[in-house]
């Protein structure tokens, strides 16, 4: 028997999945890396870290699927986007990674821009604006503010990117990745010389690009050996964590989007042509289909604003979680559904990084609004939960002001595992949700993709309809998405209100 590797490099963890050629998952393994925020709004990560989780969490999941090395066929890798690796000529960094919700480069952006020739113009080269999170930005802000680390890079990396080097010995990257470097002309899925030259960037820092599913090296001897597997196994190009796990929940196909929930909120749609917001509040990108696009909106602290709840503000439900060895967040959720739809008035504002769409602000704030005596612990928990929600509706809202077809939103993330929170997003989104069979996200999809890269698929749908069928769906209740559109109105109002005063908290530090 042989069987396909899924690995997903992601922010708090590297994750591994095996499946064999039907797409039936057969274990899964984690493996945790810390985050640094040196300064305010600054995010990195010792991309070491994940080279040793990968390692870890691959010999973990082998063991629990009872699966021998020399049994693993080829191998996918997703992760994170946007990260920035910057290497010499080995494996050792030079510096900690700048990671995508890392907000320093403001001022890179408005540089950026004005190279290229204007906001309009970026987005016609590129498909995108600057925004703080993407990776060119980053590079410019190292090259200034740390020039003999600039001076001594040979090669600039994307996490996952970063461990098919360690793997391989392979300087490559593919086309979903790269989009969300700003350095890609989404349309044509290659570099963008020209941008790359106003920019005074060398193009021999940045990797050969392939498409996803293509190979796009093997394992070294060394890398074999750490990894345990088998030397020689192909690793395909697989993609960011957002294609791939669009890959993962089916969604290669106009009508069906997804609504993923992790530590960031993403609305995904997949596009059979590059379609472009010419605000710039969601990304158009290569999809890991190949000859096919996506457009995104990503929220930076989705199921973050939710994890800061429960670490924070939830010591009583976190005891007695541990006792009944059960999530917290199930008692959280319980608690939400205690109080009314709407929360009596009461707003949470997810901004607790800045936020990326649709208010590309990196000075944004978060908080709660409205609260008057009446409220209590429910109501803010449920307000926390609506005000996610109502964060990935514009998303999609806007989505459907581009021409894109919305017919049934695909849950996944920390939001597709209540019962109640699915219901809130059907209400909320004014549309048909549904949950698949397939819960594991991008390392499911880039598992996939290695097996369209090696023969067991003849390409990435028809890998998709073979192993990925809805298993629920849930209709949205006509009274509450009539009471929903009001409230998110309100709060949409709330952060046009807030927007200024921000930017002078920002200021005070």
């Amino acid at each position: 028997m042989s069987y396909l590797l899924g690995i997903d490099i992601g922010t708090s963890g590297t994750k591994t999945l095996i499946c064999d050629f039907k797409g039936r998952v057969l274990a899964t393994a984690n493996a945790e890396h810390d985050i640094s925020s040196p300064k305010p709004g600054w995010s990195e990560q010792d991309p070491v870290q994940w080279w040793t989780a990968t390692c870890k969490a691959t010999r973990e999941v082998l063991s629990k699927a009872k699966v021998k090395g020399d049994q693993i066929s080829s191998i996918g890798l997703s992760g994170q986007m946007h990260g920035s690796v910057f290497l010499a000529n080995d494996t050792r960094p030079l510096r900690p990674a700048l990671l995508w919700n890392d907000q320093r480069t403001a001022e890179e952006c408005s540089e950026i821009e004005a190279r290229a020739g204007g906001r309009k113009a970026l987005i016609n080269m590129v498909g995108n604006p600057a925004l703080t999170g993407f990776t060119a930005p980053k590079i410019l802000w190292v090259r200034k503010n740390e020039p003999r680390v600039y001076e001594k890079t040979r090669h600039i990396l994307l996490p996952k990117d970063y461990i098919r080097y360690c793997m391989t010995g392979q300087y490559a990257t593919e086309v979903g990745d790269a989009s969300g470097t700003l350095l890609l002309d989404v349309r044509k899925r290659a570099w963008n010389h020209k941008l790359i030259s106003l920019l005074g960037i060398d193009r021999a820092l940045l990797p050969e690009c392939f498409e996803s599913h293509e190979v796009s090296g093997r394992l070294t001897k060394e890398g074999a050996a750490k990894l345990g597997l088998k030397e020689g196994t192909p690793v395909v190009g697989g993609s960011g964590d957002q294609p791939a796990g669009a890959v993962g929940n089916g969604i290669v196909a106009s009508g069906i989007v997804s609504a993923t929930l992790g530590t960031s909120g993403v609305m995904f749609a997949h596009a059979d042509r590059p379609t472009y917001d010419p605000k710039g509040r969601v990304h158009t990108m290569c999809a890991a289909v190949e000859g096919k696009w996506c457009v995104f909106g990503c929220m930076l602290s989705a199921g973050g604003s939710f994890q800061w709840f429960r670490n924070n503000m939830s010591g009583e439900e976190r005891a007695e979680a541990a006792k009944k060895k059960i999530d917290p967040y199930e008692l959280l959720i319980a608690q939400a559904g205690k109080a009314p739809a709407g929360s009596e008035g009461l707003y949470f504002l997810p901004y607790l990084t800045g936020e990326r769409c649709p208010y590309p602000n990196p000075n944004a704030r978060g908080g709660w609004i409205g609260l008057t005596a009446r409220h209590n612990r429910a109501a803010m928990v449920r307000s926390l939960l609506e005000g996610v929600t109502f964060g990935m509706a514009d998303a999609l809202r806007i989505m459907e002001g581009m021409g894109i077809g919305v017919k049934t939103v695909r849950l996944s993330g920390g939001g597709a595992r209540s019962k109640f929170w699915r219901q809130m997003q059907a209400d909320i989104y004014g549309k048909n949700v549904a949950v698949i069979n397939a819960q594991e996200g991008p390392a499911y999809g880039v598992a996939i993709l290695a097996g369209v890269g090696t023969g067991v698929w003849k390409n990435v749908p028809e890998a998709c309809n073979a192993v990925i069928r809805e298993t629920e769906r849930l209709k949205p209740d006509p009274a509450n998405v009539g009471m929903y559109a009001k409230h998110h109105a309100q709060y949409q109002r709330l952060y046009e209100a807030l927007a200024p005063e921000f930017d002078h908290m920002a200021a005070l530090g």
